[in-house]
């Protein structure tokens, strides 16, 4: 799990220090909407060729970690 969050790195000066893939400008957030929106991680594979398995993994392990830390209401 540790290795996998080696990957993601936030920069002030990257996408507006939101969390990126290392060495790309490939914004978790924007892995996470195309698996939300039903694109499986080949799909994502296959449109983002610089990207492997493993960056993908790390954003959805990024996502539990953060969400590890926070409350969420989810109203009605």
């Amino acid at each position: 799990m540790e290795d996998l969050l080696k990957r993601i790195e936030i920069n002030s000066q990257v996408c507006h220090g939101k969390p990126v893939i290392k060495g790309t400008r490939m914004m978790v957030e924007s892995i996470l909407e195309y698996m939300a929106g039903g694109s499986s991680v080949d799909d994502i594979l296959e449109s983002f060729p610089e990207l492997n398995n493993k960056d993908v993994l790390a954003c959805i392990q990024f996502a539990i970690e953060t969400m590890k830390n926070k409350s969420v209401v989810i109203s009605d």
